[in-house]
């Protein structure tokens, strides 16, 4: 979600997605035959900036998955400091991989730069076309995101209602706020105040999980093949 380590960005995000996203492989157990593939594709907070992937919230689910022996994996495609046209740039690369649930982390960036809403809206929305027209059975999570209010009412509000109205365009699934119980509560964050701890990480992998687990219990009888 970090817009500012501009560095860590001009090194390539390919080459960055492609670390994380091998990270995640390692980490994960072998998919048995027939496993639900959730893909993450998001920004810092999927890739665990600060904490590493291991703690990060796609990690986290995937443990959950595997204590429950559920026949799922997780794929984190997060890429930190990725906005919705980023992540819709190097779509492409992520539809190699079979989707059968979208868990669609990105937005943040675009509104902690102000970016307009009608693009972020556009991106995240063509990131779902993309998605279905290639796994037309995919099931989406939109997760939503809020700013602080210093970004102006008008402009927070608006940004506010991209992720509820995408869902219920789209008839996804809604996570109303990532960050719910999170966002703004000093100990569950980092200095830079913007991402999570790994305690912080624990209670965003529980969001997520509300609102995932039903998606699997559905999925056992079919997939986004």
């Amino acid at each position: 979600m970090n817009f500012r380590f501009s560095t860590f960005r001009r090194a390539g995000f390919l080459t960055v997605f492609f670390l994380v996203a091998q990270t995640a492989f390692c980490q994960s157990p072998a998919p048995l035959r027939d496993a639900q593939q959730i893909v993450v594709l998001g920004d810092s907070l999927a890739a665990g900036y600060g904490v590493g992937p291991s703690k990060a919230f796609p990690a986290l689910l995937q443990a959950r998955i595997d204590d429950l022996h559920l026949n799922a994996t997780v794929i984190n495609a997060g890429v930190s400091g990725d906005t919705s046209a980023d992540g819709l740039r190097r779509l492409k690369w992520v539809l190699r991989q079979r989707i059968d649930v979208l868990l669609l982390e990105l937005g943040a960036n675009d509104g902690l730069r102000g970016l307009p809403v009608e693009s972020t809206r556009d991106n995240l929305q063509a990131i779902i076309n993309a998605v279905r027209g290639r796994y037309p059975a995919a099931r989406i999570v939109v997760s939503g995101m809020l700013l602080p209010p210093n970004f102006g009412e008008a402009y927070t509000e608006a940004f506010g209602k991209i992720f509820p109205e995408l869902a219920t365009t789209n008839g996804a699934a809604l996570i109303p706020f990532l960050l719910e119980g999170v966002g703004g509560v000093p100990e569950l964050n980092q200095d830079d105040r913007i991402h999570p701890n790994e305690a912080g990480h624990r209670i965003v992998a529980e969001n997520v999980w509300k609102v995932l687990q039903p998606l699997l219990e559905a999925g056992k009888t079919g997939s986004g093949r």
